[in-house]
């Protein structure tokens, strides 16, 4: 050690800099900041998350990534780029590094607790009937994909009794077009001795209604799956604050 380096041997620093950069290692949150932290904790697990804006569970979250500063000013930056908390969760990270004080810590638990909400929302439809609860499909469809910014496309696998018993990502793709072939599907659902499918895809640009290739597609594959005896059961695309169904539009 150089005679010049003041820092103490044993000196407890930071795991993630980037996230502390401000704060010297060691230091001690300021007793208005405890207090703030110590409401915003007390606020939610009394009254719940109903009551609390986006940015104040944002920075629940954020607490965790940087226990020794203000994280309200963060919290607030990511709202105001991205718009909302579920937004903020599904953000790209090259995105998300590009705002201000944000470091791998932070990156680390926003993509943490997208990943929770997904599998949550995952295992309310996996091996259940999803056809007897459609809302969870729904759900599951919104929290996964409403935030993308390009196209997904997915699958949902079902049984004879229209459990699902795959949901998998056949392709993904620009702002505006994905890529899908019929004969891929089908050999998928073969493969996985499946009965009837359901497909889903997102629009970034928030409107769902279908396009000529959408319509295209989707004739293609429910005249394969005729062909080999599957059923199709939807197709649903998934927009910014709702979805349009297929069948309930009149499109199969």
């Amino acid at each position: 050690m150089s005679s010049t380096d003041s820092t103490p041997p044993d000196a407890v620093l930071p795991l993630f800099a980037p996230d502390e950069v401000a704060v010297p290692a060691g230091s001690v949150l300021p007793s208005y900041l405890k207090d703030h932290r110590a409401r915003l904790r007390d606020r939610f697990m009394t009254g719940g998350a109903g009551a609390m804006p986006d940015y104040e569970l944002l920075e629940l979250i954020l607490f965790r990534a940087i226990p020794r500063r203000d994280v309200k000013p963060l919290a607030r930056a990511l709202i105001d780029r991205f718009g909302d908390l579920g937004r903020v969760l599904a953000a790209p990270d090259h995105l998300l590094r590009q705002v201000p004080d944000l470091g791998p810590a932070v990156l680390q638990e926003l993509k943490l607790c997208e990943a929770v909400a997904h599998r949550i929302a995952r295992s309310k439809i996996l091996n259940r009937p999803v056809v007897s609860d459609w809302q969870a499909l729904l759900d599951y469809c919104h929290t996964t994909m409403t935030n993308r910014e390009t196209e997904q496309f997915r699958i949902l696998f079902l049984d004879t009794k229209n459990s699902v018993i795959a949901d998998e990502e056949q392709a993904r793709g620009t702002v505006d077009h994905v890529p899908v072939y019929p004969r891929e599907v089908i050999k998928r659902a073969l493969e996985l001795n499946a009965k009837a499918i359901v497909l889903v895809h997102n629009h970034p640009s928030g409107d769902p209604t279908p396009s000529q290739a959408d319509t295209d597609m989707t004739a293609q594959i429910d005249a394969a799956c005729q062909v080999m005896g599957l059923t199709l059961h939807d197709h649903l695309i998934i927009g910014r604050s709702r979805e349009l169904s297929f069948r309930a539009s009149g499109y199969l």
